[in-house]
């Protein structure tokens, strides 16, 4: 007997962000999640930084005025405009959390009613960011109305440690908001594309688009796959734009049987992963 189909509509939000002009970038995100919850998305995802770009030549010595806590303005619009959409949003943002002018690189996961159900910190810091950012530690996995969600950010996604634990958690689908640059759009590809197939699960990775400064330039190339690791759907133009997605859960039962890969893991051989 066939398992029961779990459709799920993914909005992935190939994003152009403006430089430290937080107000405008939120209040363009907010359009495009009305959009999305008008084509009854299930899930809306923005990408990393979102709401103040990413460029830390520019953006990092203005940090202290841009970061936000959990409860600022950037996450109050966020909240309301998913409860008017009636969807759950994902979106990459700077935030303190316990210590003020501490900022941490993270995503807010919000439900339809508009609750925040929390935060995930990119745990994985790229280069520059080291200098602005400190990293985060814990890896929760979220569960929202029509399954379970696990988030990971950019660089994170380079590291299979990561997408192992969210996938150990029960993790359906993970997502990963980026700001990628172009130079190394053939690392996004494989990553996610081995991620998705090591862990049997759907993954979908939703990058940055746009110019930012001199030297940092970011093609998209949006995409998600399928726990085989083949890519069903993905924004093949460099510009900004939605991906709409549509999955069904239920797939993973068949994908688990016939990759057996987190059935026949040997973890007690694996004591050298955790040596430095």
């Amino acid at each position: 007997m066939a398992p029961e189909k779990r459709p799920v509509r993914l909005a992935l939000i190939q994003f152009e962000s403006t430089l430290c002009d937080t107000h405008a970038n939120v209040k363009k995100a907010c359009r495009f999640i009305a959009e999305a919850g008008q084509q009854k998305a299930d899930l809306v995802v923005l990408p990393e930084l979102f709401s103040t770009g990413y460029e830390l030549s520019i953006v990092g010595p203005k940090l202290p005025d841009l970061v936000e806590s959990i409860e600022g303005p950037t996450t109050t619009a966020l909240c309301k405009a998913a409860r008017d959409a009636h969807t759950n949003v994902i979106a990459g943002i700077a935030l303190t959390h316990e210590i003020p002018n501490v900022p941490y690189n993270s995503s807010v996961i919000i439900n339809r009613d508009g609750q925040l159900l929390g935060t995930y910190d990119k745990q994985h810091l790229w280069a520059g960011e080291r200098a602005y950012f400190r990293s985060g530690s814990e890896t929760p996995v979220w569960h929202l109305d029509f399954g379970n969600v696990g988030v990971m950010i950019c660089y994170d996604m380079g590291f299979p440690e990561v997408a192992r634990m969210l996938a150990l958690q029960g993790a359906e689908l993970i997502v990963c908001p980026s700001a990628w640059c172009e130079e190394d759009e053939d690392v996004w590809d494989a990553n996610v594309r081995c991620r998705a197939l090591e862990e049997t699960v759907f993954l979908a990775a939703v990058n940055r688009y746009g110019h930012e400064g001199d030297s940092l330039y970011m093609g998209g190339h949006t995409l998600a796959c399928n726990p085989r690791g083949h890519v069903v759907a993905e924004i093949k133009e460099e510009t900004e734009g939605v991906l709409y997605v549509d999955i069904d859960l239920s797939d993973l039962a068949k994908a688990r049987v016939t990759s057996p890969y987190l059935r026949d893991r040997r973890p007690d051989i694996y004591k050298k992963v955790l040596l430095p």
